[in-house]
């Protein structure tokens, strides 16, 4: 079993559906456990700011792939509206 902890991001809570994935795989959970409290919530609000299940489920994939492939943020994206004032 995983004995790895996930560590939180900046901002933004880590919905279970994104824990679970991250949990599955250790490669995934050291990359991501790498990036920045900044970085890591910009994933988070990149998946969690779609409206649809179906483009939650590609940003979920795109983000395992980016993440293991070594890339720090989504790209092509503003950035977590929440986190400007």
């Amino acid at each position: 079993m995983n004995q790895i902890e996930v560590l939180p991001t900046a901002l933004h809570e880590i919905p279970g559906d994104v824990l679970n994935i991250l949990k599955s795989d250790d490669q995934l959970l050291i990359r991501w456990n790498e990036l920045t409290p900044l970085a890591r919530n910009e994933w988070v609000c990149w998946i969690t700011s779609v409206k649809k299940d179906e483009t939650r489920q590609k940003h979920i994939k795109r983000m395992q792939e980016e993440v293991l492939n070594g890339k720090k943020r989504p790209c092509c994206w503003p950035g977590c509206s929440h986190r400007k004032q």
